[in-house]
């Protein structure tokens, strides 16, 4: 077991990890068994809830030319906007849903609420970085090719900048979202067919082209004489809504405590050694119910990667059973307060963007960046895989 390696786990015997594989699927098992109406029930009441938010923030922008318009119906916005990203969009494409049947919130068919195509997004998302969780080499969301988030990564001068690298992608963070699977460095360095370049490309405008036009013309020209103010609106709301996303995501992955693992570390994984690389790899953070539905359930991070398919209203009493064999088996569970959380990833990010910070745990491949696998080589792998990971 190539992981064993990992000090984390090196206490454990292979009996001991054939056993913790068999607990969580067991958890898994239990859930999907008791899968009903209740769970019906909340997906398709926080649809609801969602859209009416979103009436009621357009019929308010009708008047955002008067402030107090203008800043509820940017909140409102804001807060529908999040709730279809994070708790419905993101975990309907996961396949948390698809259980139901029901053809309008399955993961074949949902598009969501921002520039990134959903093709995209489950390729990139689904498949390469919840099959390969910080395997640095194969998970480009370490970093997201432009960071120097782990000392394993080694440094270059252009890691100068990654302050304002960092604030750009705040602040940006679906148009990053959006041209992420494309990989960027696979083109750069021609390891990527330019006609599946090209395809992609024509797919991301043709989204891009949809959600620009629907914010920043369609709903303001509804507006009539409150156009400019409406344009603005959607504007702050998208970048509240994008500030958001990227503090929760980089909160589940970045904080001290989420680690990230070598290429050799996957030879011979099977599925309790991908548990075991799931709940070293994520970060918690604690919070109430509102805060978690607010985040997609991502404050349970560390239960998402174990069952990224499983429905998010069910992360509380996974938690408590994950937290209880971590205990049984003397294994780490990062948790800790939202800020204290982003706060370590911050200084993180800032402390790696100069020379003079590395790992001793970075063995192959000293002194350069690992490629980013391709579709092929992703294709080869045949450890075990995500749940509903799919190679398009």
């Amino acid at each position: 077991m190539a992981i064993g390696n990992v000090k984390e786990f090196a206490h454990l015997t292979d009996e001991q990890v054939e056993d913790l594989g068999r607990r969580f699927d067991a958890i898994r098992s239990s859930i999907e068994a008791d899968l009903g109406s209740r769970d019906a029930r909340y997906i398709r009441n926080l649809i609801r809830v969602q859209r009416r938010l979103v009436v009621a923030a357009r019929v308010t922008l009708f008047a955002s030319a008067f402030p107090p318009a203008w800043v509820a119906g940017t909140g409102l916005l804001a807060v529908a906007k999040i709730l279809e990203n994070m708790e419905i969009g993101h975990n309907v494409m996961h396949g948390q849903w698809d259980w139901m049947n029901d053809p309008e919130i399955h993961s074949g068919t949902w598009e969501w609420d921002t520039t990134c195509p959903a093709e995209g997004w489950k390729h990139s998302h689904n498949y390469v970085h919840h099959t390969f969780t910080n395997v640095l080499g194969k998970d480009n969301d370490v970093g997201y090719g432009i960071l120097r988030v782990r000392p394993e990564q080694p440094w270059h001068p252009f890691n100068l900048g990654q302050p304002v690298y960092n604030a750009l992608l705040a602040l940006l963070f679906e148009w990053g979202v959006a041209l992420h699977d494309l990989d960027i460095e696979a083109i750069r360095k021609r390891r990527k067919d330019p006609a599946e370049t090209r395809r992609q490309l024509k797919v991301i405008w043709r989204k891009v082209r949809r959600q620009v036009g629907k914010d920043y013309l369609v709903f303001p020209l509804l507006s009539g004489p409150a156009f400019a103010s409406t344009v603005t609106a959607n504007a702050t709301a998208n970048l509240i809504r994008n500030l958001w996303s990227y503090m929760i995501i980089f909160c589940g992955h970045f904080p001290d405590g989420a680690e990230v693992f070598l290429e050799e570390e996957l030879e011979g994984e099977q599925r309790p050694q991908w548990y075991l690389r799931q709940l070293l790899g994520a970060a918690n953070f604690e919070g109430g119910r509102l805060l978690h539905v607010m985040s997609g359930s991502l404050g349970y991070q560390i239960e998402h990667h174990l069952f990224p398919d499983l429905p998010s209203n069910r992360y509380p009493e996974i938690a408590a059973q994950v937290r209880e064999l971590c205990r049984t088996y003397r294994l780490p569970y990062t948790i800790g307060p939202l800020h204290r959380q982003y706060g370590q990833t911050l200084r993180t990010l800032l402390k790696l963007s100069l020379p003079g910070s590395s790992s001793q745990r970075r063995r192959r491949g000293e002194g350069r960046r690992a490629p980013r696998a391709t579709i092929e080589e992703l294709r080869r792998y045949d450890g075990p895989m995500a749940p509903q990971a799919a190679v398009s």
